[in-house]
């Protein structure tokens, strides 16, 4: 199964909500899923840098991708065939799971910060 779960960051003195949709997917069901971020109150949301992390139990989160206002830039080539993302409007961040398998289960999380 993949799970999404919420988000909750600060950014300075502005509070940031990242809310995610829950995406639960059977092997053999589907080959590719999408999960959608959606962001409150991040300022020029396009040029915001949304990072995707992946989590399975017993590990810390690995960072998957970040994307800001150009191309995605992925952790590991490996990733490249395997994970996609797309921002939406003005406040969507969507990462897409090609090629689902058992080695995809996990907890996948939106992150966001400024620096």
């Amino acid at each position: 199964h993949l799970f999404c779960f919420l988000s909750l960051f600060l950014d300075g003195q502005a509070q940031v909500l990242l809310k995610q949709t829950e995406v639960s997917i059977t092997r053999g069901h589907k080959t590719s899923t999408s999960m959608d971020c959606m962001a409150e109150d991040i300022p020029y949301f396009q040029y915001a840098e949304i990072h995707w992390y992946r989590q399975v139990p017993t590990k810390a989160p690995e960072r998957i991708l970040h994307i800001g206002a150009g191309p995605v830039s992925y952790d590991h080539h490996s990733y490249i065939t395997k994970y996609s993302s797309s921002k939406k409007g003005t406040n969507v961040c969507t990462l897409t799971v090609n090629d689902i398998n058992s080695n995809d289960e996990g907890t996948y999380y939106c992150a966001y910060w400024h620096f």
